[in-house]
């Protein structure tokens, strides 16, 4: 495992448990509390986010974290571009 590796593997277990306990803080809270590095941060909330363990809100530049999935509406799809002819 490289060292970038080990720097996310951490960041996920250390996000993990804060929002374990506390359920919900922005993307910057968690940087700063945890002397994160951008690429770490987000990499390790994409990971928590793809195995369903978080749900993220955007929040101007920041976003708003989640412990659990949140149950999203589905999207209808968009309608279909009629041509004038």
């Amino acid at each position: 495992m490289t060292p970038l590796q080990e720097n996310i593997q951490t960041a996920v277990t250390r996000i993990s448990e804060y929002l374990a306990e506390h359920k919900t803080a922005s993307s910057w809270q968690l940087k700063v509390m945890f002397r994160l590095s951008s690429s770490v941060l987000y990499l390790a909330l994409g990971g928590l986010y793809n195995e369903g363990k978080i749900s993220l809100e955007a929040d101007g530049i920041n976003y708003i974290i989640t412990w659990g999935q949140q149950q999203q509406t589905p999207m209808p799809p968009p309608a279909p571009i009629q041509e004038n002819m």
